[in-house]
């Protein structure tokens, strides 16, 4: 079983979680994964409507969220059993953080939860902050090497582009939300040039810190060489 990794030395800007919590995280890491099972399952539940309305070959690109969480099980197991997979570790981190603070970012942009008090769409807030602040340990046991990065960056640029601006089968597969775009085809308004410019915005975001992470490290480790 592998161990918890020493610190990166990470300036704040790349890891913005206290060194004290990541390592918690990381000791946590059977339960964060067991967490994520329930919100896999409830996410593919949540997507089952939609689902039933796209053709099957594009399912991969329906349930965001959910594959974002199952790709952090798969990252978290792969590393508490020795075989990593430095793909796989991207995938997770760029989809977690990515749809993590997009779900966030609709919420408060489109949804207005702030003024709605709808307590579900504060569940979806506090869920899908977790998302994001989990793929911020991921550096701590991963290595972004460029190869894997460009997977990660290959499929969640190109769930943007069947998401908004090209759905090549059927219509576009960005998620069902809220009461100002339920309709996925309908996008005639503000909503969703909000969301379409959150995923591409976080798309590029999150690829932008996972090769400073790995430039760092190396950085860290010519250092600690020299």
């Amino acid at each position: 079983m592998a161990s918890i990794p020493a610190t990166d030395d990470l300036p704040a800007y790349l890891a913005p979680l206290p060194t004290r919590l990541e390592t918690t995280a990381l000791r946590l890491a059977w339960l964060i994964v067991l967490v994520n099972v329930a919100g896999t399952v409830f996410g593919f539940w949540y997507y089952r409507f939609q689902l039933g309305n796209t053709a099957l070959v594009m399912w991969p690109v329906v349930p965001d969220s959910p594959t974002a969480t199952m790709l952090m099980i798969a990252s978290l197991v792969s590393w508490k059993v020795g075989k990593n997979r430095n793909w796989l570790h991207a995938l997770a981190f760029v989809g977690n953080l990515k749809y993590g603070l997009w779900v966030v970012v609709v919420q408060f942009t489109i949804n207005d939860v702030l003024t709605s008090g709808d307590p579900y769409y504060w569940f979806l807030v506090v869920g899908h902050l977790g998302m994001a602040l989990q793929a911020l340990v991921i550096h701590r046991y991963a290595e972004f090497t460029v190869p894997g990065v460009g997977v990660a960056v290959a499929w969640f640029g190109f769930n943007d582009i069947v998401d908004y601006f090209f759905p090549i089968v059927g219509d576009y597969h960005h998620t069902y939300f809220g009461p100002h775009l339920v309709s996925v085809g309908n996008h005639d308004v503000v909503a969703h040039d909000i969301a379409a410019t959150a995923a591409v915005c976080l798309t590029t975001l999150a690829t932008f810190l996972a090769l400073s992470i790995r430039v760092r490290q190396l950085e860290n480790r010519d250092r600690s060489n020299g």
